[in-house]
């Protein structure tokens, strides 16, 4: 259950800042201590990165633009993923959140094959770390078991510390004092996050710009990330 249910969580992806630097998949990788990727995982196709950046090119050549997308999970409020999970591992929470329980996920992959976003990863090995990465790992975060889906969750450690620490302090949280490690990490600006239903925050001003668009909407999932548009193939 939702520590506190007066906030939605919703991110906005300004496709015209991203540069591909990958900034924010380094940092998701560090913070939520997933797994290092090897050249065996992919090879096999066994890598994890709960936050991709898609690659795409546009024109002919000489004329060719590498255009970006930051790719991770939408939060759908209609999620997909949710109805098909036999034992509930995966629900969504007051806070627009897609929630995915560890503990009570059994890794049958029904999630992961309803996702029409693919950022859902089954766990194949046993996570191991190098001595010298100890101290890199985040205590805040479990390291997870083999055999079990894991995923994005907009960070949501560090939602529930900033919302104990304004729930001591007789206040709601402040717009931009909640920050996932991606969103903090990226030097463009191009991720914002924050609380949706509070009209004045950043986060909801950007979601109401002519250029926003949700990914793959039509199939009616209602993802809680917007993402807008290039600004030179707007033409809005």
């Amino acid at each position: 259950m939702a520590v506190d249910s007066k906030y939605k969580w919703a991110m906005v992806v300004d496709i015209d800042r991203c540069t591909g630097c990958q900034a924010c998949v380094v940092a998701c990788q560090a913070e939520n201590n997933i797994p290092v990727n090897t050249e065996e995982h992919f090879l096999r196709r066994r890598s994890i990165e709960w936050i991709r950046i898609e690659r795409y090119w546009e024109g002919e050549y000489p004329n060719i633009k590498a255009r970006f997308i930051p790719i991770l999970c939408q939060q759908c409020g209609n999620a997909p993923c949710e109805p098909v999970c036999p034992v509930y591992a995966t629900h969504h929470s007051d806070e627009g959140l897609n929630i995915q329980v560890y503990p009570r996920c059994v890794g049958v992959r029904y999630c992961a094959n309803n996702c029409p976003y693919q950022v859902r990863f089954f766990n194949w090995f046993e996570p191991a770390f190098d001595k010298s990465l100890w101290n890199q790992l985040n205590p805040d975060v479990t390291i997870r078991v083999r055999g079990i889906i894991e995923k994005c969750m907009f960070c949501v450690h560090r939602i529930r510390r900033a919302q104990r620490v304004a729930k001591r302090e007789g206040r709601l949280l402040r717009d931009g004092e909640v920050m996932p490690a991606c969103v903090q990490t990226c030097p463009t600006g191009a991720l914002v996050f924050g609380d949706i239903k509070d009209p004045e925050s950043k986060v909801a001003r950007l979601s109401q710009n002519p250029r926003g668009y949700k990914l793959l909407k039509e199939l009616g999932a209602d993802p809680n990330i917007v993402y807008l548009k290039k600004v030179d193939s707007y033409h809005g």
